[in-house]
């Protein structure tokens, strides 16, 4: 089993920045992690991707240029740097990992991808 607690979540103007922390316990090693964000009355959808070894990285279009994820295998963290945020950002964000002996879903662009997720923290940008 997999743990995983988001923080650093908060509210902002458009144009600053928020870093969102994911920091991962239990059963840690995991393969591709990746932060979903969800906003009222819409669909959980991806934000960005990374696999275990940090070579394959993705962003949604909406947000490539002005966020950054990362991970940290040694410390058990995935970070998302975002910056320049925009009211349309304002949703919950959520920490997502696939576990290495998941069997289900190859779409790492949806949620049925992974198996693991953490409880949300809520970003606000406002205008």
């Amino acid at each position: 089993q997999v743990q995983l607690v988001e923080s650093g979540g908060g509210l902002v103007q458009a144009g600053g920045s928020l870093r969102l922390s994911c920091a991962a316990s239990g059963r840690t090693f995991s393969n591709t992690m990746g932060w979903f964000r969800q906003a009222p009355g819409k669909d959980r959808i991806l934000v960005a991707r990374i696999n275990l070894t940090c070579s394959t990285i993705y962003y949604a279009d909406s947000v490539r240029g002005r966020f950054t994820i990362s991970r940290d295998n040694a410390k058990n963290m995935l970070s998302l740097q975002m910056n320049n945020l925009k009211p349309e950002d304002t949703a919950v964000y959520y920490c997502a990992a696939r576990g290495l002996s998941y069997s289900g879903s190859y779409d790492f662009q949806s949620p049925s991808g992974y198996n693991y997720w953490g409880q949300g923290t809520q970003v606000t940008v406002s205008s």
